[in-house]
């Protein structure tokens, strides 16, 4: 038996972590909304400090993040500390009106620490140890790694934790990126612990992993290794809770930390920036029970033209992690980055545009990476607040534009944001699904979860993410896109939803697996084939270039390229059917009515024009209106205690557009942002 805590399972108040802070303004000291930037004064001399202050007022800059590389300048040799320039530093920042979110540097451990406890590199799969010299962590199971981060941590909770700048703790820094696994001694006995403490036996490590398959049957806990190279292919339950060990080890180090900040610096809020879209190997739903106040780093995909949702998506997800409550963009680029193939710079207005739709989408702070472009160093050519050009440049004129913005939309800060439609997002579940040796690597957990989510974009309706473990009788309609993994609870979850007249809609491979990675009893689709009527007899996947065609009942044709399914169906109608393919004339889309509500199957995967049809119906069921608001125009809301609304509409054309909201017309220029505010009770349409 598991000893995991289920999500279900209400936890104590000390770790609900976003739902602590209720205040209007999550961060102390700020009266408006955050704006700022990473700041890394150690890499400049010191009269480069003056004018940076200059330069932050002068642009409207309320808050800095500073010192999370600063670990081998604040001790420079082990147990020998020199905080004097921080010293400075903080109260230069002070007495410009610029509040500090003061970072733990154990991101960055020292070149001394590594001579010292070579040991505690990180190892990788094929257990090569490596060096410095680069950016990441230590191995975060090494007991020299955790008892420094622990003394470096309490030497600035000591010296700084009243400081009159200090707005909030940064633990670290992007958790996961770029060390998200370590396989080093140290990690193999970790993990040999959390088994134990998971299981309890070995005969119960033994069924939850399978191990009778291919004579694997373990007969000593010294057996129980992580997922080492193998002749072929890894143990899939193992390689799953492998992904949970290190999310776990990783998570212990940030809370050491934060615990120590609690007792020393009481009052004020600690977090860690998060990486929703480029950090897989984090569970987030576990670590924002855990931070004071969620924070996020999203940085757009230059190669996608249309990486504005993409950016919506993130956004939505960040908010939902932080239960509707306010949370923090630590990090996003004013122009270019420096790690894509192709670093294309952003176009004029499209800085603004990119930091509104996070601000729409709950964001009390929006932050960059970083305040001054750096001269040396791997990222010399990613953008920064003040760039290499200097303060007389476009970007630095679109930053001073952005932070005036922001300050008359300082009303906006505490307000909320929600929505009728829920997606299912579980972490567990992408990394089950997405091991290998499934029945086609064209079908994964984000694609598929994001091409969902994009019908509901072009459709103008809000979106939150829930764990299906979560309550989700507040939404309308919720969408299961790809929930391979399923958990009893979870299949409990939903057919309590639909019952209780919930509409539901699953997309293929769904409650394939149990929380082992282990096929259920009854089918490929045990976990929800009474829910959906319909049992799934085998996977039918599409060889590459492959098409199917599907008719409806609606007078529809669709194309799917990747998947099918060959369904048996139990008790539900048929909307939909192949019409060639590798199961011609089978049920292809069905609806199954239980209780007040009703759930959907689709066993393909139908493309973002696809899914429009059978959405419209769920739409109609549900309830929930249609917009006319023209498309790739976003109207988001926001919402305060008072019933105020606050609405953004975000116009990604380069046509310009009017919104007729509340008998007055709103322009939003071609790629622009433009915002009003509606009173409680105000009717909001369009033309």
């Amino acid at each position: 038996m598991t000893r995991e805590r289920s999500l279900s399972t209400p936890l104590p108040p000390s770790l609900r972590g976003p739902g602590a802070n209720t205040s209007s303004s999550p961060i102390p000291g700020l009266d408006g909304l955050a704006f700022g930037a990473d700041y890394n004064p150690e890499q400049w001399p010191r009269e480069v400090w003056h004018e940076d202050v200059h330069l932050m007022r002068e642009a409207g800059v309320t808050m800095v993040t500073i010192g999370m590389w600063s670990w081998s300048k604040l001790e420079p040799r082990e147990g020998e500390f020199d905080t004097g320039w921080l010293d400075d530093l903080l109260d230069l920042l002070h007495e410009a009106g610029i509040r500090v979110d003061l970072g733990t540097p154990t991101a960055a451990p020292p070149a001394w620490f590594f001579r010292t406890y070579p040991e505690a590199r990180v190892v990788d799969r094929e257990q090569r140890a490596l060096g410095p010299g680069s950016r990441g962590m230590a191995c975060p199971s090494s007991p020299a790694y955790r008892e420094a981060c622990e003394r470096i941590t309490r030497m600035l909770g000591e010296r700084y934790g009243s400081h009159p700048a200090i707005a909030m703790w940064h633990v670290h820094n992007e958790y996961g990126a770029p060390v998200g696994e370590s396989f080093s001694a140290a990690a193999q006995e970790h993990f040999r612990r959390w088994v134990l403490d998971r299981y309890g036996s070995l005969e119960a490590v033994n069924d939850a992993w399978g191990t009778a398959f291919w004579g694997q049957t373990l007969g000593s806990w010294d057996e129980v290794l992580p997922p080492l190279p193998t002749p072929s292919v890894a143990n899939p339950s193992r390689e799953l809770d492998w992904r949970r060990f290190s999310n776990q080890a990783i998570l212990e180090c940030y809370i050491a930390e934060r615990d120590i900040l609690h007792e020393l610096s009481p009052g004020i809020p600690v977090t860690t920036n998060f990486m929703a879209h480029t950090c897989p190997n984090m569970d987030l739903w576990r670590w924002a029970r855990e931070v004071d106040i969620v924070s996020n780093d999203h940085y757009l995909t230059a190669a996608d033209p249309r990486n504005f949702v993409e950016l919506a998506f993130d956004a939505d997800l960040t908010r939902s992690l932080a239960g509707g409550h306010p949370w923090i963009l630590m990090e996003h680029s004013t122009s270019g980055v420096n790690w894509q193939d192709r670093n294309v710079a952003k176009a004029p207005g499209e800085m603004a545009r990119n930091s509104l739709s996070h601000l729409a989408r709950g964001a009390d702070g929006v932050m960059f990476f970083q305040w001054r472009a750096s001269k040396k160093g791997a990222e010399k050519f990613h953008s920064a607040m003040v760039p290499h050009a200097g303060p007389d440049s476009r970007v630095f004129r679109e930053v001073c534009e952005l932070g005036a913005t922001l300050q008359d939309l300082a009303p906006v800060r505490g307000s909320r944001g929600g929505a009728d439609i829920a997606i299912l997002y579980d972490w567990e579940s992408q990394w089950a699904q997405d091991l290998p040796w499934r029945p086609s690597v064209d079908l994964g957990h984000r694609q598929q979860t994001q091409s969902w989510y994009e019908r509901l974009w072009r459709d103008h309706h809000a979106v939150d993410f829930v764990h299906p473990e979560a309550d989700l009788s507040g939404y309308r309609m919720v969408l299961a896109p790809a929930s391979y993994l399923l958990t009893d609870a979870a299949a409990r979850n939903l057919e309590e939803y639909v019952v209780t007249g919930g509409n539901l809609v699953v997309g293929p491979f769904s409650g394939v697996v149990d929380e082992c990675d282990g096929v259920r009893d009854g089918g490929l689709n045990a976990a929800l084939a009474d829910l959906l009527g319909v049992a799934v007899e085998e996977f039918c996947p599409l060889r590459a270039e492959e098409t199917t065609r599907i008719d409806t009942t609606a007078g529809e044709v669709l194309d799917v390229q990747v998947w099918t399914e060959d369904l048996a169906v139990l008790d539900a109608e048929v909307l939909a059917t192949y019409a060639d393919g590798p199961v011609p004339g089978g049920a292809a889309i069905t609806r199954a009515s239980r209780g007040s509500g009703h759930a959907w199957y689709l066993a393909s995967d139908l493309s973002i024009d696809g899914l429009s049809g059978v959405f419209a119906e769920v739409y109609t069921r549900a309830g929930i209106t249609d917009s006319d608001l023209p498309a790739d125009v976003e109207l988001v809301e926001r919402t305060a205690e008072d019933g105020t609304r606050h609405l953004f509409a975000i116009n990604h054309t380069a046509e310009e557009h009017t919104l007729t909201l509340e008998g007055r017309t709103l322009h939003v220029a071609a790629g622009a942002v433009a915002t009003t505010t509606v009173p409680a009770q105000a009717a909001v349409t369009t033309s």
